[in-house]
């Protein structure tokens, strides 16, 4: 059924560990403005994957041009995103969600936005992967696969966003927090130097 295939072929995507999910992560951890981010993630997806469905995907693969600019724009986002995650590690008094004032709505957009669209491997997993599997289901099948990815998404964005402030009690004391940031600054500095050499 293209709707259950679509649906498990794109959360098997969407849960690797990855920036965007880290950064989900942490804003569920701080309670901060989750709702916007789960549903700038998840509808940044639905748009993606529609596009795919439509025949971006097919276009993209054509032009190093925009492969290039989003590989090297999103290594030089991760790099500056590793380098906040490691001074937070290093200075990790009062590091506890309640203790910091959050951060504008804003700029956790934006920080979303980046982790998004500046990922050249969202483009390859969700317009060029899932928008050709989608067409292999003809012209009605597609939209039903397309649903069943979109509700992965939506599905895994809220249940990481919302889900993660049950680890709370164990992010109340700075040493976790501290050992966050510094997992987080290791994987975005891996990640980018991975995105750099592929």
């Amino acid at each position: 059924m293209p709707l259950l295939a679509g649906f498990a072929t794109a959360l098997s995507l969407i849960v690797a560990i990855g920036a965007q999910n880290v950064f989900v992560l942490r804003q569920g951890l701080r309670r901060e403005h989750v709702l916007p981010v789960v549903l700038t993630c998840a509808l940044s997806d639905a748009l993606l994957i529609s596009s795919g469905i439509l025949g971006l995907g097919a276009l993209l693969t054509r032009s190093q041009l925009a492969l290039d600019i989003a590989k090297f724009g999103g290594a030089a986002f991760l790099y500056a995103y590793a380098f906040l995650a490691a001074k937070r590690a290093f200075n990790p008094g009062s590091m506890t969600a309640a203790d910091h004032a959050p951060a504008a709505l804003r700029s956790v957009v934006l920080a979303c936005l980046g982790f998004t669209y500046l990922n050249p491997h969202v483009y390859l997993d969700t317009v060029v992967l899932l928008g050709s599997l989608a067409n292999q289901r003809g012209t009605d099948g597609r939209w039903l696969y397309g649903l069943g990815a979109v509700t992965a998404s939506f599905t895994w964005f809220f249940s990481l966003g919302f889900f993660s402030r049950k680890l709370a009690t164990l992010f109340a004391r700075p040493r976790a927090w501290q050992f966050l940031d510094s997992s987080i600054a290791l994987l975005m500095t891996t990640l980018a130097t991975w995105m750099l050499l592929t």
